[in-house]
């Protein structure tokens, strides 16, 4: 087995929807431009009140992701 080197983002990823859906955003949006994603972790959950009403979710999620092998490169 190979040995991998690991590094973690922090992203905060929104929805009007719910918590899950603040999460799947975030991932999402990261799996445009980060390659080798493997975990999340959330980190921290909030949400902004209007009118006494839970507007949107807030998820701060760590995405945790493989570093390329240096053989991996052409």
């Amino acid at each position: 087995m190979d040995d991998h080197v690991y590094k973690k983002l922090e992203l905060v990823g929104s929805s009007k929807q719910s918590i899950e859906d603040a999460v799947q955003n975030a991932v999402a949006r990261a799996s445009k431009t980060i390659r080798n994603m493997r975990w999340f972790e959330v980190s921290e959950t909030r949400g902004h009140i209007v009118d006494n009403q839970i507007d949107h979710w807030q998820v701060t999620v760590k995405i945790g992701f493989t570093l390329d092998q240096e053989s991996d490169r052409a």
